[in-house]
């Protein structure tokens, strides 16, 4: 991992299994504890804000649901 001048430092209390985990998985793939957490917090972050998204469509009175049959004939499929 490189490291450049618009990273931050934090810090993360984990549980000792999760701590054991991430020891174990930096070591089988020879990788950088930081990087796996950083890659699974950016994962997280991501499913988490698509979720939000969708969330607050639902909750759109204003957003139109179709239904299965008419999103398909809209993608020609």
């Amino acid at each position: 991992m490189q490291y450049n001048l618009s990273q931050k430092a934090t810090s993360v209390r984990l549980s000792s299994s999760t701590a054991k985990r991430l020891d174990r998985l930096a070591r089988v793939i020879d990788r950088p504890k930081s990087q796996l957490i950083n890659k699974a917090l950016e994962e997280y972050l991501e499913e988490y804000e698509d979720y939000l998204i969708a969330f607050g469509r639902l909750d759109d009175k204003n957003d139109r649901i179709i239904s299965g049959k008419e999103m398909r004939k809209k993608l020609g499929l």
